[in-house]
C-alpha cells in the first residue's frame, strides 16, 4: 500500500534527470536503486528529504539530491519531500526552529520585525542565526530519524496486512 501511495505523488525520473546540477553525477543517475521504490530506498529517501526540508537554504532539492545519489536511495522521493517546506509553511517551521534553538542554547528570544532587505537579513543572521540554525539542525535530525523508522514500520505493517488479507481470502474459498 505505501508503495502505491508514494508512487502516485513522485515526480518522474525524466523530470529529475533534467535538473542541470545533477549532470555532475553522470552515469551514476542510471543506478536503478535511485528510481525503484522499495522499503530500503523509501526509508532512506524519507531520512534525506526530511532532513533537508528543515534547512533554511535555497535549492534544498539540489542538496537532497546530492545526498540521495551517493546513498543510493530513491531520488524522486527525497527531492519531493523537501517541498514540505514551502512559502506557506516556512515561517512557522523556521520560527519553531528558532524557539527550539533559543531553548537549547539558553539565549533570550529576540524580538524582530521582518523587512525585505539584505541589511535586515545580515543583521538578523548575526542576532538570531545561531539559535535558528541550531534549531533547524535539531529538527532536521529528529524528523529524519522519525521518518526513517516510521516509513520502515508502515512498510512492514502494510506487508503484514497484505499477507493477512491474502490468507483470509484463501481460507474463505469453498473447498471442492
Amino acid at each position: 500500500m505505501p508503495k502505491k501511495t508514494i508512487k502516485k505523488y513522485l515526480p518522474s525520473p525524466e523530470k529529475i534527470k533534467q535538473m542541470r546540477i545533477l549532470s555532475l553525477f553522470g552515469t551514476m543517475l542510471h543506478d536503478g536503486n535511485l528510481w525503484h521504490l522499495n522499503r530500503r530506498s523509501a526509508r532512506g529517501a524519507f531520512a534525506v528529504g526530511l532532513f533537508w526540508t528543515w534547512m533554511p537554504l535555497p535549492f534544498q532539492m539540489v542538496f537532497s539530491a546530492l545526498v540521495a545519489v551517493p546513498l543510493r536511495v530513491n531520488l524522486p522521493l527525497s527531492v519531493a519531500l523537501v517541498w514540505i517546506s514551502n512559502p506557506l509553511t516556512m515561517p512557522v517551521m523556521f520560527y519553531l526552529c528558532y524557539l527550539i534553538g533559543t531553548v537549547v542554547l539558553k539565549t533570550p528570544v529576540e524580538p524582530f520585525a521582518f523587512e525585505a532587505s539584505f541589511e535586515w537579513l545580515w543583521y538578523s543572521m548575526k542576532t538570531i542565526g545561531k539559535p535558528l540554525l541550531t534549531g533547524c539542525f535539531l529538527m532536521g535530525l529528529a524528523s529524519s530519524i522519525a521518518g526513517y523508522f516510521a516509513i520502515d514500520w508502515l512498510w512492514r505493517l502494510s506487508i503484514r496486512n497484505e499477507k493477512l488479507t491474502r490468507l483470509l481470502k484463501r481460507n474463505k474459498q469453498p473447498i471442492d
